[in-house]
């Protein structure tokens, strides 16, 4: 099993939604993060006064899936979240270990 996890644009989090809906993947978290990369921040006006917005709203969205779905889930979470200009955002791909369903006791692939 693996956990994706995908920082995007708040904007694109229905279409990235849709898209993971659409390959079968219904479970996901959503979380609304701050962050920059290259894109770094950028200025605004306050009062008259000058300041730099330094971390950006994103969202966060983790899944957890078999093995056998990252490549189709990586695919869509990009296809979905692409708009070609800076800060459109990353994917990062981690193991999991083992995934217990509280309510029932199962376990792994049985929980997700």
């Amino acid at each position: 099993m693996k956990k994706v996890e995908a920082i995007i644009k708040p904007f694109k989090l229905d279409d990235v939604r849709e898209a993971l809906a659409e390959i079968g993947i219904s479970g996901m978290t959503a979380t609304e993060v701050k962050g920059f990369g290259r894109q770094k921040g950028h200025t605004e006006l306050y009062r008259g006064a000058e300041y730099v917005v330094d971390f950006l709203p994103k969202v966060k969205i983790e899944v957890v899936i078999p093995d056998e779905q990252v490549e189709r889930c990586i695919e869509a979470i990009t296809e979905a979240a692409r708009t070609g200009k800076i800060g459109d955002g990353k994917i990062f791909v981690t193991p999991v270990e083992r995934v217990v369903r509280i309510r029932t006791g199962e376990e792994d692939e049985a929980a997700i």
